[in-house]
């Protein structure tokens, strides 16, 4: 997914905290960093999130800096262990990041949260 408002350190660092995100709770994670299509934040996530390969495993963090819009989308395996009250708390630890332009660590700080509630 794209995250072309990152550079290529910023953008490695995260592929690897997917990477462990992904293998300490089994789910997919996917993030998309840019701006949206239509005017609706949510329904562009969740867009996105049904073109994910195991949608029902998977986690979509979308982000459109320009926007300030911030979603995340669980699919219905997923939302068995983390609840919509743990995603919401993994989007205010992200946006209290992005307020302070930390668009990267907003991002790893909020999937590793995302993670640690998502263990089954």
């Amino acid at each position: 997914m794209p995250t072309a408002a990152l550079s290529s350190a910023e953008q490695a660092a995260l592929d690897a905290t997917i990477r462990a995100a992904e293998q300490a709770c089994r789910a997919e994670i996917s993030v998309f960093v840019g701006p949206i299509e239509g005017h609706d934040p949510h329904s562009f996530a969740t867009s996105l999130h049904n073109t994910l390969v195991l949608p029902s495993r998977s986690i979509l963090v979308m982000v459109d800096p320009t926007l300030r819009a911030v979603e995340v989308v669980t699919g219905g395996e997923v939302r068995r262990a983390l609840t919509d009250a743990e995603a919401a708390l993994a989007v205010e630890e992200m946006t209290r990041s992005f307020a302070e332009g930390d668009l990267s660590g907003g991002l790893i700080r909020g999937i590793r949260l995302l993670a640690e509630h998502a263990r089954a």
